[in-house]
């Protein structure tokens, strides 16, 4: 190395985000002192932390003379409050304010001699709900640690993985600045098919598991010998999900009250089935709110499985696959089946968030059959104004009949006013629904994400895809209901075919990332000129998915940095004919044909996730990258 005084290398440090030093670790000469040549080296290289709560401990490796070093942070020694602070001993506490700033040790014998690091600082508030947002569009805007530049094999991998007792269906969630037990630290939330929910430690090595909740034992309502449902108990045969089905959907966390908010299936005695609502102390896992409730409700209606002109809520054969919704105070909770098995409805229910009180019912197919709200996993979206919007499946539909009650909608995308209840205000039904139907082509097997406001008419618009491999582009005004007679969507704002689906989208930067099964991952760019979009691909990956295909994610640093995170994960396992490890891919933003990173990439399988499970979704937060499998959670992130 050459020499280099610190003044000289300061504009290559600076201009350069994260790369440490000028063509190397270390600066290194002539030195002075009596022990030779002196070289500084800092480790770790990459960091990050949130801001105000989560220390960084950095260390600086001396050779050639005293081991003794001066610290600073973006060319103050010591430090600030408006860029952080760092110790004599290497520990750096963060700024109030989100930043990217560069530590230096400097040799206390040697002032020539110097290295340096770089510390990303979040202000991430938390990923409290599924895909992030409740628009569900799958970005984190605020990750400044993971970026093109910083994700490959040789600067990102698997950092650790925490066991779990089943496998993993729910995306994790991520709270930071927590205190557990007397101790502040990022947590990660999650819960399993064998009904039990998980507190771990989001960053410590190796994993710290915080608590665990068996959420059907006494103190959770359980009963003596209740345990998960046996897939053989529902269903019909196929397996979909087993051996055993417990907790399927997403959890939803309530910062405000640091509420956790789940719902558990479980069987107990034999032929007697429970579900319930759950509210969990963030820091415990312990009931609140007198919790928890058991799951009940009725509609009046002559559809399947009624009796005496009422159709009820069967805690058996309703599936709780879709993740929980939380929005102005009220949870909501959908429900599909398990394989199709009859009699079954599409439900939502809302529940008052505080109390656990329930509020308002909606069945899709009161006087009919099925129309189930799948979503493969997602959550109902909802817009600016709290409009609450959700598909469903195959099902009866008579919504455009002039006879009442015309209640029944299968195969639809749902506008609900929720100022006072659940009221279906709008809606849209594609003009093949009948053979979308009889040919169990679920429009409701994709989740909808809301645009953002765009600058003239129609403004509000989202996004529905479905098991048909179509895309629909409604405006959230006027969604069109049924054209009946009609051989095509004139109805939509714009349709066009894409791959199958079993997922949804995610949408950053007037780009859409579809994942569809059997497909690459592809971004169809929106033009804000037309407000419709380019129907030929801007990008795609290389890599083709198996079925169900990946619920992408997106991490940038604003409007720029982007990352797109899509976990390949067609070998789940029964009924799918292979069992073997879920694939993490890493992409740039701009053009999905530029993998970045896999985890198949590194030598020795040093980044090999579990074995996967369907519908997983990468969660992003402050520099790491979790991921829910059939027996671990694996934690990805910058390499030390």
């Amino acid at each position: 190395m050459h020499n280099k005084s610190y003044a000289a290398i300061l504009p290559c440090l600076l201009a350069t985000v994260w790369l440490a030093g000028c063509g190397g670790s270390s600066y290194s000469g002539g030195g002075s002192g009596g022990g030779g040549t002196v070289t500084v080296s800092v480790s770790p290289k990459l960091a990050s932390v949130v801001v105000s709560s989560q220390t960084q401990m950095f260390h600086a490796t001396v050779t050639g003379a005293s081991t003794a070093v001066t610290w600073a942070v973006d060319g103050t020694v010591g430090g600030s409050a408006a860029v952080g602070t760092i110790t004599p001993a290497g520990i750096y506490t963060p700024p109030a304010a989100a930043g990217v700033h560069t530590i230096l040790a400097t040799s206390a014998v040697d002032t020539t001699k110097s290295d340096s690091a770089k510390i990303a600082v979040t202000d991430l508030a938390g990923v409290f709900t599924h895909h992030n947002n409740l628009a569900r569009d799958g970005s984190n805007t605020q990750e400044l640690a993971l970026a093109p530049t910083t994700v490959s094999t040789a600067t990102f991998g698997k950092r650790f993985s925490c066991p779990v007792d089943g496998a993993a269906y729910t995306q994790p969630l991520w709270v930071p600045s927590l205190n557990v037990n007397g101790s502040v630290r990022n947590v990660i939330f999650v819960a399993t098919q064998n009904d039990s929910v998980y507190a771990f430690d989001a960053d410590a090595i190796p994993c710290a598991q915080l608590w665990k909740a068996d959420v059907i034992d006494s103190n959770h309502g359980g009963t003596p010998g209740e345990g998960p449902v046996p897939t053989a108990d529902v269903g019909n045969g196929f397996k979909d999900i087993q051996p055993q089905i417990g907790v399927t959907g997403t959890p939803v966390i309530d910062p405000a009250t640091s509420t956790l908010y789940v719902v558990s299936k479980s069987e107990g005695p034999p032929g007697t089935f429970h579900q319930r609502l759950h509210a969990l102390a963030l820091a415990s896992g312990n009931e609140k709110f007198s919790g928890p409730v058991a799951i009940s409700a009725s509609v009046p209606g002559t559809g399947d499985g009624s009796s005496g002109g009422v159709v009820s809520f069967n805690p058996q054969k309703e599936h709780q696959r879709s993740a929980l919704a939380l929005s102005n105070g009220v949870v909501y909770v959908a429900w599909a089946s398990h394989e199709d098995n009859d009699p079954y409805h599409g439900w939502l229910i809302a529940y008052n968030a505080g109390t656990l009180g329930r509020l308002a019912v909606f069945n899709s197919s009161p006087n009919g059959s099925r129309g189930g709200i799948w979503t493969s996993g997602g959550a109902p979206a909802f817009d600016s104004a709290g409009n609450l919007y959700v598909p469903t499946g195959n099902g009866t539909f008579d919504g455009n009949s002039a006879i009442p009650p015309n209640n029944d909608f299968g195969d639809s995308a749902l506008k609900f006013d929720t100022t006072s209840g659940l009221t279906i205000t709008d809606w849209f039904t594609p003009f093949n629904e009948d053979f979308l139907n009889t040919s169990d082509l679920d429009l409701g097997s994709g989740g909808i994400v809301i645009l953002p406001d765009q600058a003239s008419a129609p403004t509000h618009l989202m996004v529905v895809t479905g098991k048909q491999g179509q895309l629909y582009l409604l405006n959230r005004d006027s969604m069109g209901s049924f054209c009946g007679g009609c051989t095509s969507d004139t109805n939509a704002r714009q349709s066009f075919a894409i791959s199958m689906i079993w997922g949804t989208p995610a949408f950053w930067q007037n780009r859409l990332y579809y994942g569809g099964t059997g497909d690459r991952l592809t971004a169809f760019d929106f033009d804000t000129g037309t407000e419709k979009f380019n129907t030929t691909p801007s990008s795609q990956s290389s890599t083709t998915y198996l079925f169900p295909g990946p619920t992408p994610s997106v991490s940038s640093q604003g409007t720029s940095n982007g990352v797109v995170w899509a976990a390949e994960v067609g070998a789940y396992g029964v009924p799918a004919p292979t069992q073997g490890p879920a694939i993490l891919h890493a992409y740039d933003a701009t053009n999905l044909g530029t993998e970045l990173w896999n985890s198949t990439q590194a030598p020795s399988n040093r980044d090999q996730a579990g074995n996967a499970v369907k519908f997983s979704v990468p969660t992003v937060a402050n520099g790491q990258v979790y991921l829910g499998t059939r027996n671990e959670i694996d934690v990805y992130g910058l390499l030390p």
